[in-house]
């Protein structure tokens, strides 16, 4: 007989002395009950219950720390494959809501599927048994079981939202870079925290996520999962093999964890509903957040500088690199981001930046200006900022006041002009529609033709209704608007005498930079610039400090 022939045999063999499935289930929540409904008690129950009554071959199937309202447990699914395979004649519990808490799947699985198996269902407790036709009251203790789920999850909902309100950690995991104190709190880990630094300079530096983890595995930097590994023995995610495989996911996840800054932010995310535990990310306006709760790693400005750059979206070319103005240069007439154009066999004294929506659609002119061109243009712009703030701060401080009041002054009156002007229009209107309206009395109106005309004028109308909220609201945020230079002239005190643009001096003072077309009206090839530095915006400077930085 050979090999096969005996599995075969050995399975008929098995099918002939089928056993009975003893189950049972204990989660985090009923453990918090006592020993009542512990895995040993439960076993303890099932096991004399098949004894007095004859049941001398049955298996045991246990799933700890597993939620009723869940059936992917791993011994449930073990106890439904044997029964799939026809092992199993009988499942015993010790009550209905060890076996779950989902009344809709305990009904499938006792009143459907077990009975297609020819598989007896026994609850100890609860006195049910599928042979009897006295279980008239199962289906209402099963959604009895539900409902103490349900009940349970809101009880604890309640308890870990009394904890996050009040400022402490409700994630029981600690961000990379940190350790965990005995009371919850966070303390910079010496070993990581460094990593953490380095990633966020390198993002300011201009390197995307996918550029920094190879960085990072070029620098033989072990993986938060395999620092994890190396201090618990954990093997969640963490490769033997590669144990510095950094990903560009994990970067871009570390570079938004605001927890650097010190801060604790809860409710970050949430569960659909008790019955399952998908996690749903909460939008940022519905978390809670406590400043000063821990050491922080990363400073504001860095933070800032790295947010900033994130949110640009910027492209790499096909050479996996990024330009330094990419997401920064916009043309001046159409308002379209500049795209960065190299190739390979080019030099970098060859890449250039032109409208995108000149390239895309021939809607502009081409803006065409090389790289090394803006780059020192720029340069030289940033450079006379410095050089004036370090010269006469104060006057620094007058001027860009001046500026941004003479740019609020004119931005709120134009927005005043429009809301005066749609206000007006929409009073008109209701004159028109009225008059419309006698027009179509009198007969001098058609039905129909009223109609088009009364729908048309009501739809301006109303479109100008939505506006004149909006505008208001725009009105009153200009009015109360508040600069922080200071914060600028902070950033700016970084730098004493720059002699090459950097991709992080670039992101940290520098919002955008506007390029004109170029004029060639005297013979020579003239391009301008605008740059708007953050928080400031543009620095128009005064004739005094221009003939001061030429004398």
């Amino acid at each position: 007989m050979n090999r096969q022939q005996e599995k075969i045999t050995a399975l008929d063999r098995l099918i002939r002395e089928k056993w009975a499935a003893l189950y049972a289930r204990l989660s985090r929540d009923d453990d918090n009950e006592g020993d009542s409904n512990s895995i040993s008690h439960q076993i303890e129950i099932l096991t004399k219950y098949a004894k007095e009554h004859g049941i001398d071959n049955f298996k045991i199937y246990k799933d700890d720390g597993f939620s009723g309202t869940n059936f992917n447990r791993p011994g449930f699914q073990e106890m439904l494959d044997d029964i799939e395979d026809g092992l199993v004649s009988m499942v015993v519990v010790k009550d209905m809501s060890r076996f779950g808490r989902n009344y809709l799947e305990v009904g499938m699985y006792t009143e459907i599927r077990f009975p297609e198996k020819g598989v007896r269902f026994i609850a100890v407790n609860d006195g049910v048994d599928s042979e009897r036709d006295d279980n008239d009251f199962t289906p209402f203790r099963n959604i009895i079981n539900e409902w103490y789920a349900k009940d349970t999850s809101k009880k604890i909902r309640a308890v870990f939202r009394n904890k996050g309100m009040s400022g402490q950690r409700i994630s029981t995991r600690s961000p990379y870079g940190y350790l965990r104190n005995e009371d919850g709190s966070l303390r910079a880990d010496e070993e990581t925290a460094p990593n953490v630094r380095l990633i966020f300079q390198l993002c300011a530096e201009g390197n995307g996520p996918g550029k920094i983890a190879r960085m990072l595995k070029e620098r033989e930097i072990p993986t938060p999962s395999t620092v994890v590994f190396q201090r618990t023995g954990q093997t969640r995610y963490y490769h033997p093999d590669d144990p510095c495989r950094w990903t560009s996911d994990t970067v871009a996840g570390i570079l938004e964890q605001d927890a650097y800054l010190g801060r604790t932010s809860n409710f970050k995310t949430s569960r659909i509903s008790y019955k399952s535990k998908k996690m749903v990310n909460t939008p940022p306006e519905k978390w809670v957040t406590f400043e000063n709760t821990h050491e922080a790693i990363i400073d504001v400005e860095l933070w800032n500088s790295v947010q900033k750059i994130r949110s640009q979206r910027r492209r790499p070319t096909k050479m996996g690199e990024m330009g330094m103005f990419s997401g920064l240069a916009y043309c001046a007439d159409c308002g379209s981001k500049l795209y960065h154009c190299r190739s390979g066999s080019w030099s970098y004294e060859q890449e250039s930046y032109t409208c995108s929506a000149y390239r895309t659609r021939k809607n502009c002119s081409a803006h065409y200006i090389r790289a090394v061109v803006l780059e020192q243009l720029v340069l030289q712009n940033i450079q006379r900022v410095i050089a004036y703030v370090q010269e006469d701060e104060s006057e620094f401080v007058r001027l860009v006041t001046r500026n941004l009041n003479a740019a609020q002054t004119e931005e709120l009156e134009q927005a005043k002009r429009l809301l005066e002007k749609n206000m007006r229009r929409a009073d008109e209107l209701d004159t028109i529609i009225q008059r419309l309206y006698e027009d179509n009395i009198s007969g001098k109106l058609t039905d129909d033709r009223f109609k088009k005309l009364s729908e048309a004028y009501e739809q301006e109308q109303a479109a100008l209704r939505e506006s004149i909220p909006t505008l208001t609201a725009k009105v009153e945020s200009i009015d109360s608007k508040v600069v922080n230079l200071q914060h600028f002239l902070k950033l700016v005190r970084k730098y004493t005498q720059p002699e090459k643009l950097t991709p992080a001096m670039l992101r940290e003072l520098v919002e955008k930079v506007v390029v004109y077309a170029p004029d060639k009206s005297s013979g020579h090839r003239i391009q301008r610039i605008d740059v708007h530095y953050t928080f400031i915006g543009k620095i128009d400077f005064s004739p005094e400090y221009s003939k001061k930085g030429t004398a």
